[in-house]
C-alpha cells in the first residue's frame, strides 16, 4: 500500500493557492464565452446573409425567370397556368432560404453550450476540491 506525500503547506498557503487557482479558472473562462459569443455573432452575420440572399434571390427570379418561364410554358398550357407554376416554384426555393436562415438564427443555435457545460463542470470541481 502507498503513502500518498502530505502537503505541508500552511492554511494560508493553500487559500491564496485556492484564490489564484480560482481567479486562472474564471479568466479562462470569460476567453472561452468571448470566444464563442464571437463564433455565434458570425453564425448571426452568416444567417443574416442567408436570409438577404434568398431575398434577392426570390426578387431577381420573380422579375427575370417567371417572365421567361410564363412566356415559354405559355405556349404549351397557357398563360395563367404557366405563371401559376413558375410562381409557386420560385416561392418554393424562397422558402426554403428563409426557413434556413431562419434555422441559423433560432435561439437554440446561438446559446454557449460549450461554455455553460464547462462552466458546470467547472462548479462541481470546486465543491469537490473544497470538500
Amino acid at each position: 500500500m502507498a503513502v500518498e506525500p502530505r502537503d505541508n503547506r500552511s492554511v494560508p498557503e493553500l487559500l491564496s493557492d485556492l484564490l489564484r487557482e480560482t481567479t486562472d479558472l474564471f479568466k479562462t473562462e470569460g476567453e472561452l464565452i468571448r470566444s464563442e459569443i464571437s463564433d455565434k455573432i458570425t453564425q448571426v452575420e452568416v444567417g443574416g446573409g442567408s436570409i438577404a440572399a434568398g431575398a434577392i434571390c426570390l426578387l431577381v427570379a420573380l422579375f427575370v425567370l417567371a417572365q421567361a418561364l410564363i412566356v415559354a410554358l405559355g405556349e404549351l398550357m397557357g398563360d395563367a397556368w404557366a405563371a401559376l407554376l413558375v410562381g409557386v416554384v420560385i416561392a418554393g426555393i424562397g422558402v426554403a432560404l428563409l426557413i434556413k436562415g431562419r434555422n441559423d438564427l433560432s435561439p437554440s443555435n446561438l446559446s454557449p453550450d460549450r461554455t455553460a457545460r464547462q462552466l458546470r463542470k467547472d462548479g462541481q470541481l470546486v465543491k469537490e476540491q473544497t470538500r
